[in-house]
């Protein structure tokens, strides 16, 4: 076990448990507020770790990101989202684990690598952070960096409705549906040694027209499409 293993708490059994209890329930709350939806599971892998790509456009996209599949996900949180023991324990339980804000990339992504190797599916929001409009932002090649390192496929998600619902800066949760479409995934072959930067760059470039689309039927679906 590595040392990014070894910080990935919340792996008992009875976390698991109460993973699932509070994902039916956040689940439920959110079917009758946002009348979420989700289409498009059929493009998820059946087993083994795997890297899902949302677009991001609210601070709700981490949640909504969890009903993509029932088996736990993980996600990255800054540190200081842990200073409280209680909401540190909630994060873990909701599949967070920490990163120290101002350090190293490398660092950030070497824990995700960790996250893939423990088998578990693991959230990355290409865009890095929160944008706004229907169009995506230019992509950071983070996922398709730790993608190659593990050999995992890639999985666009598109969320439509989640801008209107809570929009950045706002405070304010809206009720407006939201819809969540699954895109057909990547599929990245491991790379052993030193990275190919060419097919990280197409990679990546494949993955903006994937997640575009996906983005595109997802607001259409939501409603914000006429």
């Amino acid at each position: 076990m590595t040392k990014y293993q070894a910080r990935l708490v919340g792996r008992s059994l009875t976390s698991r448990i109460a993973y699932a209890v509070v994902r039916g329930l956040l689940l439920l709350l959110c079917k009758v507020w946002f009348r979420v939806s989700v289409s498009g599971r059929e493009h998820l892998p059946k087993a083994g770790a795997y890297i899902i790509a949302p677009v991001h456009r609210s601070n709700i996209d981490t949640p909504l990101s969890s009903f993509v599949t029932t088996r736990r996900v993980r996600f990255m949180g800054k540190d200081s989202l842990w200073k409280s023991r209680v909401f540190g324990a909630l994060f873990s339980l909701l599949g967070g684990f920490p990163v120290t804000r101002g350090s190293a990339d490398i660092e950030a992504l070497k824990r995700c690598v960790a996250v893939l190797d423990s088998g578990e599916p693991l959230v990355m929001f290409p865009e890095g952070t929160r944008q706004s409009g229907p169009v995506l932002h230019q992509l950071f090649d983070g996922p398709v960096y730790v993608a190659m390192k593990r050999g995992v496929p890639i999985v666009p998600v598109g969320i439509g409705g989640s801008e209107r619902v809570m929009r950045k800066g706002s405070k304010m949760i809206w009720p407006h549906k939201c819809h969540i479409s699954i895109g057909e995934p990547i599929e990245v072959a491991q790379s052993e040694g030193k990275l190919d930067r060419g097919r990280m760059a197409a990679t990546t470039t494949e993955l903006a027209r994937r997640l575009q689309n996906a983005f595109d039927d997802a607001r259409r679906r939501a409603g914000e499409l006429v």
